[in-house]
């Protein structure tokens, strides 16, 4: 991800989230270094997908797939790449927190060996009042060959 995609970006997580980051959210990540990345497809803008590291550990903070285009396994490729990149840059675990209502995103993180940690209680906005955050947990020892 680079400063010409933010657009696209913000306009992806604007159709593809209930409660999106601003622009500016985006280009504060890309300011403090965070890992980012966007997947395009024949100029269009697929997904992204945002992690922050500290010490020894990845936090995957933002990932979205275009509603359009969710279900081709999109973001299972998006996370293999941030686990990947993770393990490369001698990170030891990957951190996690999705709404127990995003049943499809928590399969996808239970299917590639995360395991709930915690909860976090009214931790996101939601359309009445908040809902709580699952915290998930992943070990990257064996992520690399």
């Amino acid at each position: 991800m680079a400063e010409v995609d933010l657009d696209g970006v913000a306009a992806l997580e604007a159709v593809a989230q209930s409660f999106p980051w601003s622009r500016s959210h985006f280009a504060d990540s890309l300011v403090a270094g965070y890992g980012a990345w966007v997947l395009r497809q024949g100029g269009s803008l697929l997904g992204f997908l945002v992690v922050m590291t500290a010490v020894d550990e990845a936090h995957l903070l933002n990932v979205a797939v275009a509603p359009m285009h969710q279900g081709r396994g999109l973001g299972a490729r998006l996370l293999r790449h941030a686990m990947t990149w993770s393990a490369r840059n001698g990170m030891l675990d990957m951190y996690l927190e999705v709404r127990p209502s995003n049943t499809r995103a928590e399969a996808l993180y239970r299917h590639f060996g995360f395991r709930l940690i915690g909860r976090r209680k009214a931790y996101y906005p939601a359309l009445e009042g908040r809902e709580d955050a699952l915290v998930f947990r992943r070990s990257l020892e064996g992520v690399l060959p």
